[in-house]
């Protein structure tokens, strides 16, 4: 099958060894994988600002970079919202290239599960690891269950996490607590950010993790940065990392 890569903006500045571990995954399970250069923003931090007609021309690029592709992967739960669940609003409802794309647009784990269907993972991963549930991922795109829906239990990253051999999934004390990130929130509310972020980093710590895995690097980022600031002894990896064989740095212990 062939995939349209679809990397965030702050993956691809940031953390470009996401974007390559996530290469890496769709390629040992027989993907055709392309990286249209052309691609720019999807337009959610404009968006989020309520600058909507900063955001309608990177949507309507967005539609137009990605039309042929069969499949549009993206290691991310909140920039694939975007286009799933957003991008409405910059196109007439009969738009047959937006449709298009909608349907065709997934989540890495969600891609893993729904469309490969993969159960089964040649990689060893022997630490002990937080499952951070991102918010856009859970409550817009559904890729778990969530705490405050009375609904069977359910994770796509879970039960690709379960694959790998020798991680131990910690246990949480509040599973599906946002994280504070919220893009341009973490700039207005700087402190209920941070706030919001430590009580995330204690909550793994309670639970004996030594690393933080989530599908959102953004996410992640904003818990790394807490984290360095306050020399803890705890690590963040995205899960494609994980799920790649990728290993921590060596300072885990």
């Amino acid at each position: 099958m062939k995939v349209g890569l679809f990397i965030p903006c702050y993956v691809d500045q940031f953390f470009p060894q996401v974007g390559m571990a996530t290469v890496d995954l769709l390629q040992r399970y027989g993907c055709e994988v392309e990286f249209p250069e052309a691609q720019t923003c999807c337009g959610q931090p404009m968006a989020n600002s309520g600058c909507v007609d900063d955001a309608r021309p990177l949507a309507k690029a967005f539609v137009e970079i990605f039309a042929d592709y069969e499949y549009i992967v993206c290691p991310s739960g909140s920039c694939t919202a975007m286009v799933t669940h957003h991008y409405d609003e910059y196109f007439s409802p009969t738009d047959q290239g937006l449709l298009n794309v909608k349907k065709r647009t997934f989540e890495l784990t969600q891609f893993l599960t729904e469309v490969i269907k993969v159960d089964s993972l040649d990689v060893n991963f022997p630490y002990r690891v937080g499952l951070h549930k991102s918010c856009h991922g859970l409550r817009e795109l559904r890729l778990g269950s969530s705490s405050e829906r009375m609904e069977k239990s359910y994770s796509k990253a879970k039960q690709l996490l379960d694959l790998v051999e020798g991680i131990e999934l910690v246990d949480l004390e509040r599973n599906d607590e946002c994280c504070g990130f919220g893009g341009t929130f973490a700039v207005a509310e700087e402190a209920v950010s941070c706030m919001m972020g430590n009580d995330r980093i204690h909550d793994h710590g309670e639970a004996g993790a030594q690393i933080i895995t989530a599908g959102d690097m953004s996410c992640l980022m904003h818990l790394d940065g807490l984290i360095r600031r306050q020399k803890k002894p705890v690590q963040v990896m995205h899960i494609a990392e994980i799920l790649a064989g990728y290993q921590p740095e060596p300072a885990i212990t």
